[in-house]
C-alpha cells in the first residue's frame, strides 16, 4: 500500500471512530442522567428491568466507547494488538446481531405473544395508585394519552387488577377526550378507548421500519468499513515494520 493510501485510511478510520467515541460518551451521559434523575422509574416490563431506557443507553454507550478506544489507539499508535482486538470485537458483535436478528424473525410470533403476556402481567401486578417511584402509573398514563388507547389488548385488561381487585375500573386516561375527567374511568365502557395499546404501538413501529432499516444499513456499513480498515492497517503495519520505509508512515 502506498504512503498516501495508508495515511488516508488511517486518518479516516481514526476520525470516524472519534465521532463514535463522542456518540458513546453522549449515550453514556444520557443513561447516567436518566438513572440518577429518574431512579426507580419503572418500565412497561418490570420483570425485565435491564431493558429500561437508562440501562440500555449505558450499555450501548460503554460498548461504543470501548470499541472506539481500541480503534483510535490502534490506528494512531499503529498497534497491531489493539487493531486485532478491535477486529475480533466487531466480528463478534456482527455475529451476535445476525443471530439475534435471525432468531427474532423466526420466532416473531412467539415473541409477540410473550411480549403481550408480560405487558399484561406487569399491568396487573405492578400498577398501583401510589406515588412511589417503582409503579407504572405515570408510564401507562403517558402511553395511553400519546397513542389514544386503553390496556394492552383492550380496556378489559384493567379490570380487577391488583390496584383495584374488586372493581372493573380503568385509569382516567382511558377516557375519550370529550368525557375525560377525574373518576371517568369508573363510569362505564361507553366513554373509553376501545383499541389496545400494543397493536397501536406495533403499527407505529411498522410505519417507521424504513428509518430502522436505514439505521441498520448505516451501522452495518460502518462495521464493514471498520473490519476492512482495521485489517488493512494491521497487515500494513506488520509489513512496514519489516521494511526500511516504515518511518515514513509515522
Amino acid at each position: 500500500m502506498s504512503s498516501s493510501g495508508y495515511t488516508c485510511i488511517r486518518t479516516v478510520f481514526c476520525c470516524v471512530n472519534v465521532l463514535f467515541w463522542l456518540t458513546g460518551c453522549a449515550l453514556l451521559g444520557i443513561g447516567v442522567w436518566l438513572r440518577v434523575s429518574y431512579e426507580g422509574y419503572a418500565t412497561l416490563l418490570p420483570q425485565y428491568a435491564l431493558l429500561s431506557a437508562d440501562i440500555v443507553a449505558i450499555i450501548i454507550g460503554a460498548l461504543t466507547i470501548v470499541l472506539s478506544f481500541f480503534a483510535c489507539c490502534g490506528s494512531w499508535l499503529q498497534s497491531r494488538c489493539l487493531l486485532i482486538t478491535y477486529f475480533i470485537l466487531v466480528v463478534l458483535m456482527f455475529i451476535a446481531e445476525f443471530v439475534l436478528g435471525s432468531l427474532a424473525f423466526v420466532y416473531r410470533d412467539t415473541i409477540k405473544h410473550t411480549f403481550t403476556e408480560k405487558l399484561q402481567d406487569g399491568l396487573s401486578h405492578h400498577y398501583n395508585m401510589s406515588q412511589s417511584p417503582n409503579n407504572l402509573l405515570q408510564v401507562w398514563d403517558d402511553v395511553q394519552i400519546t397513542f389514544k388507547c386503553c390496556g394492552v389488548v383492550n380496556y378489559m385488561d384493567w379490570h380487577m387488577i391488583d390496584a383495584w381487585p374488586e372493581h372493573r375500573w380503568v385509569p382516567d386516561t382511558c377516557c375519550l377526550p370529550a368525557d375525560y375527567g377525574i373518576g371517568c374511568g369508573r363510569k362505564g365502557s361507553d366513554i373509553l378507548y376501545k383499541s389496545g395499546c400494543y397493536e397501536l404501538i406495533y403499527k407505529w413501529f411498522k410505519e417507521r421500519l424504513m428509518v430502522v432499516g436505514l439505521v441498520g444499513l448505516i451501522v452495518a456499513f460502518v462495521q464493514l468499513f471498520g473490519l476492512i480498515s482495521s485489517m488493512l492497517l494491521f497487515c500494513t503495519v506488520k509489513h512496514r515494520r519489516r521494511s526500511r520505509t516504515y518511518k515514513s508512515y509515522q
